[in-house]
């Protein structure tokens, strides 16, 4: 069968689920680069970091005793670094249902190899059992499961009288998703998913709970100098918190361009009507996505429940062959229709669209009927 060609393409064909599209508007001459060429020790510098650290703190709309620092290596920075300088006191819950969970559930048994952890996961399309979760452990889990579509509906399922930090992957759902931030005592992201920055700065947010855990609790592990967010206190015997890294005075050498573009990306998120316009934006591509997948039968979504449906990293099965869904993805590309659409490479086969609120919802809509002319070129009815 053959389908007509569609009048219209997406204005923007970026739908990788990272580095993510940039907000719509963007442009290089709209940032400001007198940071630039400066060192990010001088005045200058500093003040532009540390206004990165409060404007990302304002707009997420944390409690006001929550600390935000900017860390090196992205995401997997911020999740490392709290893994390796928090973990250890308390018996842990590691939770995995997608390629990251489990990543973090290696490194607490396979590098770390504390000796109480208690491991739960889930194949691609489901969560585990968060009703067997003790949050009188550490608790260790990704909001979104970036590469499964696959997120945790709420947080009613963390005790707010827990006596264990929770430890929150946040990277796909900070900025695209309304996280009740008192459930989380520490959260992690990078700059180039939900707002389209760009990459290698990574974000960490702690609660005072965890300021605490880190103050009192010293790991028996070295730890290198991009982990390191306390010295030690001679006058309490405990440890002292490096409140520098709070205001922007970073571990390492950052990009200033880098933040530039953070900064500028900031302005936009604040001007559409901060996080729940925001959210509201990637919800409306997801409800395009589902009224389409609900008119067809070739088509369905990875997560099995709709409750846990990422509005983020949408990832999509179908009943294709495995060549031929590399092939359509391929040809969506090669069109110029979307770009970078496959399956991670760990995951099933099938195609993830990003739909984060640097997509116009509008583009979503568009891009769903090339999947009904590309399915058909492939010679399915």
């Amino acid at each position: 069968m053959t389908l007509p060609r569609p009048a219209a393409k997406p204005r923007c064909p970026h739908f990788s689920s990272g580095p993510c599209a940039k907000r719509p508007g963007y442009s290089l001459a709209a940032l400001e680069t007198q940071t630039l060429g400066r060192s990010h020790r001088s005045a200058i510098g500093k003040q532009a970091l540390a206004r990165a650290c409060s404007e990302t703190h304002r707009l997420l709309g944390l409690p006001a005793d929550w600390r935000l620092g900017i860390v090196p290596a992205s995401d997997t920075g911020a999740m490392e670094m709290a893994l390796w300088s928090l973990l250890g006191p308390r018996g842990v819950d590691a939770l995995g249902w997608e390629t990251f969970g489990l990543t973090w559930v290696k490194d607490v048994t396979q590098q770390l190899k504390l000796p109480d952890v208690r491991v739960f996961q889930a194949p691609y399309g489901e969560l585990p059992d968060l009703a067997q979760v003790d949050c009188d452990r550490d608790v260790v889990f990704a909001w979104n499961g970036t590469t499964s579509g696959v997120c945790v509906p709420d947080g009613d399922w963390i005790a707010d009288d827990r006596q264990g930090l929770t430890i929150c992957d946040a990277t796909s759902a900070a900025f695209a998703m309304e996280l009740p931030w008192h459930k989380l005592d520490v959260a992690t992201f990078s700059w180039q998913k939900a707002l389209g920055g760009e990459g290698a700065h990574g974000v960490i947010v702690l609660s005072p709970r965890a300021v605490a855990r880190l103050q009192s609790y010293t790991p028996p592990w070295p730890m290198p100098k991009i982990f390191r967010m306390t010295t030690p206190d001679k006058q309490t015997g405990g440890n002292q918190l490096n409140e520098g890294i709070f205001r922007g005075e970073t571990i390492n050498t950052p990009s200033m361009l880098c933040v530039a573009d953070w900064l500028d990306t900031l302005a936009w998120a604040e001007a559409m009507g901060g996080v729940p316009a925001l959210a509201a934006r990637s919800r409306q591509s997801l409800a395009h996505i589902e009224a389409f997948v609900a008119q067809r039968d070739w088509i369905s979504f990875l997560a099995r429940d709709a409750a846990t449906r990422s509005c983020t990293s949408v990832c999509l099965k179908l009943a294709l062959p495995d060549e031929q869904v590399k092939q359509l993805a391929k040809l969506l590309q090669d069109e110029g229709v979307a770009y970078d659409i496959g399956s991670y490479k760990d995951a099933p086969v099938g195609l993830r669209i990003w739909c984060g609120a640097t997509v116009e919802p509008e583009d979503v809509r568009v891009l769903l009927q090339w999947l009904d002319w590309g399915r058909a070129q492939l010679g399915q009815a």
